[in-house]
């Protein structure tokens, strides 16, 4: 399973993951972009490949051990 966040260094808070995906994504109190739902499908992929700094990481999510 996947997950994603945002790298803050990275994020000029161009706005275009927030536009283009707002149930995934917001701008935090620094007016930067936070992933607000891990969960990764096609518009995330989407708006990860349009980030112009390449700040949106999609990784695979570790599996929990029962």
């Amino acid at each position: 399973m996947e997950k994603v966040h945002v790298e803050k260094d990275l994020c000029i808070a161009c706005g275009s993951c927030v536009a283009m995906c707002p149930e995934h994504f917001e701008f935090d109190d620094d007016n930067l972009a936070k992933a607000i739902n891990e969960e990764v499908n096609e518009e995330v992929k989407d708006a990860a490949n349009a980030c112009p700094t390449e700040a949106i990481i999609i990784e695979e999510k570790e599996e929990e051990e029962n």
